[in-house]
């Protein structure tokens, strides 16, 4: 982009890939961000040139301020969500309520100048998972509450929102953010776990596409760059994985074989076991 830096608001900018968007696009555009209770220092101190405000996505308080002091962003990137399954499930309201972005496009739409473009993160599990490699066009049928709120988050921004990207993304991995993440990355787990010596037990009948958290960043790059060369409404709603069909048995022994680990520690096991075994899975049949 030439001239001056475009605005983006990079809404859960504290999350995984929240953080990976700040630090790959700080020489692209005046950044801000929204975090919901804690503001790391190390990211504050990372991206010094950015904004940070405190907001509740659930009542849209704090999003005023943004407007006052950061202005209307060009560009909004929503990272925010609710993302572990067993927590939608366990409190299926507050999944709506955060990941329907209803408060985040109400206030945008409070601005004089409509012409933003709004750039959200969906999940592949808003398909059923019953057959492999879904195309943007099947039918979503989610098993699950998280999928669920993300088919109603989707239907939302088609009917409130005039330029808008919809990514549906896979599993999301690479490198831990600068400022580490409270919960168990998958990669850097399962290498945890691997490392021990303990033989662990890993579903080989779910399949989902990883895509690396860096292509990411380029994907949502390379549409704000299509957006304001081309100069048109955009409308598109994408599948976003990784070019393999992978179970969480195969990504182990992907780690094993990389870091030098005994395969013989990886067992594999079905997601359809007992539940009193594994009361956490929302059983599906994912992939991207």
């Amino acid at each position: 982009m030439s001239g001056m830096k475009k605005r983006m608001l990079v809404v859960g900018g504290t999350g995984y890939l929240g953080q990976h968007l700040l630090q790959g696009l700080s020489d692209a555009f005046d950044l801000a961000f929204t975090y919901h209770s804690h503001l790391p220092k190390l990211l504050l101190d990372s991206i010094p040139h950015s904004l940070a405000f405190r907001v509740d996505l659930q009542t849209g308080q704090g999003l005023d301020a943004i407007a006052q002091s950061f202005g209307q962003p060009d560009f909004v990137v929503n990272c925010a969500a609710l993302s572990i399954p067993r927590a939608c499930e366990a409190d299926p309201a507050a999944s709506m309520s955060i990941n329907v972005p209803s408060s985040l496009l109400r206030w945008l739409s409070t601005f004089s100048e409509k012409e933003y473009l709004f750039i959200h993160l969906s999940t592949d599990q808003v398909y059923e998972g019953v057959k492999s490699f879904y195309k943007e066009e099947d039918e979503t049928k989610p098993v699950n509450v998280y999928g669920k709120s993300k088919v109603a988050a989707e239907q939302f921004i088609h009917e409130n929102c005039s330029n808008f990207a919809i990514l549906r993304s896979s599993i999301i991995i690479g490198p831990q953010t600068v400022s580490p993440l409270p919960k168990s990355l998958l990669i850097q787990w399962i290498d945890g776990v691997l490392l021990k010596g303990d033989e662990v037990q890993f579903f080989d009948d779910e399949f989902r596409c990883p895509i690396y958290v860096k292509d990411v960043v380029k994907i949502i790059q390379a549409l704000t760059d299509k957006w304001v060369t081309e100069g048109k409404q955009m409308r598109l709603l994408l599948n976003a994985g990784g070019p393999d069909r992978v179970s969480r048995a195969q990504m182990a022994e992907t780690v094993a074989h990389v870091r030098g680990y005994n395969t013989s520690l990886i067992k594999s096991t079905e997601v359809l076991s007992p539940p009193q075994i594994y009361p956490w899975i929302s059983v599906s049949w994912l992939r991207c």
